[in-house]
């Protein structure tokens, strides 16, 4: 009887790319008082743990973003565009209705003839695409792919509402995903629940050549905080249960990077200490599908996440949508 080999996924590659323009949280309170709105560096930090966030230029799309995400992740792997045969970019913010950023992305890198498609799952969108990514490579679609998140939040911002415009900013983050003999992706496990598609979304479209509805961001922040808590605990310990691990054996935890609070609250729920923690919403506010992986490029670059080390990534975004992937590094 033949042996067949299990076929498992790895992260051979990090890479990130945050647009060079950098406002404080002062910088921003002196925008929004040109405008007759009131906040304040303490206001937002007390809230929010956010300091500062990056915005791109108006000529910028998140595809320009993602490509230099990308190039560093596939210089980090050592690959070539051309060794990719999958690519996928998670954004709420695609250049165009359509095609998706995944193609532009594919045509900028010179990468042609693998799919390339969007994942459109808001703040939770990195961790739906990776698992989407590991779950192709596992049945043998694809070998080495491409996982990118990539948002210019700045462009849906009401810069009118200082509860919501404070909080975002625009960057992207990528990952090779390699197929390997030995796991790396252990577990993973994806939810949504569309009841809740009011608390955080972006009610407009476009209809006959013109803006229908209203296309700025809309967000209830007590009802997003306290559903995030919880359903963020529940898939990370589902996730723990599938891949036989504990709490304890999370190295490093990268959750969403949308919210101090939920953040510390998610790490107190796992009973993990707060240096196990990675924090990057200080600097680059949420960036919601480019979170994650804005973060965990960061923590490899600076040395705190090695070869071997167990990672647990979590989102929670508009939808209402959440997940978790856990992975050996």
């Amino acid at each position: 009887m033949n042996h067949i080999q299990a076929r498992f996924s790895r992260i051979t590659g990090t890479g990130s790319y945050l647009p060079p323009r950098r406002l404080t949280n002062d910088d921003l309170a002196a925008q929004l008082a040109a405008d007759g709105i009131e906040t304040s560096d303490q206001w937002i930090v007390e809230r929010t743990g956010i300091r500062a966030r990056h915005f791109a230029e108006p000529d910028v799309g998140s595809s320009d973003l993602a490509v230099e995400a990308a190039k560093r992740a596939l210089a980090a792997a050592n690959r070539s565009a051309g060794d990719i045969d999958l690519i996928i970019v998670a954004t709420s913010t695609p250049d165009m209705v359509f095609p998706s950023d995944a193609c532009i992305v594919q045509a900028k890198l010179g990468a042609h003839g693998c799919p390339a498609f969007d994942v459109q799952a808001v703040c939770s969108g990195f961790v739906y695409a990776l698992a989407v990514a590991d779950s192709m490579i596992k049945t043998g679609a694809a070998s080495k792919a491409l996982v990118i998140g990539a948002e210019v939040f700045s462009r849906i911002l009401d810069f009118k509402d200082r509860t919501t415009c404070v909080l975002f900013g625009d960057g992207a983050g990528a990952v090779v995903l390699e197929a390997s003999n030995e796991p790396g992706i252990l577990a993973s496990e994806l939810h949504a629940d569309g009841r809740h598609v009011g608390i955080l979304c972006v009610p407009g479209t476009v209809s006959g050549g013109r803006v229908f509805g209203d296309p700025l961001l809309k967000m209830d922040g007590q009802a997003v905080f306290k559903l995030a808590v919880g359903v963020l605990e529940n898939v990370a310990r589902s996730v723990l249960a599938k891949a036989s691990r504990a709490d304890a054996d999370i190295d490093w935890l990268i959750p969403h990077q949308a919210n101090i609070r939920i953040m510390q609250s998610t790490a107190k729920k796992l009973k993990l200490p707060m240096e196990k923690l990675i924090v990057t919403v200080d600097e680059h506010g949420n960036t919601s599908a480019a979170s994650i992986p804005l973060a965990l490029d960061q923590a490899v670059r600076s040395g705190k996440i090695r070869p071997g080390d167990t990672v647990m990534l979590e989102g929670v975004g508009g939808g209402f949508t959440w997940g978790a992937v856990l992975l050996d590094f």
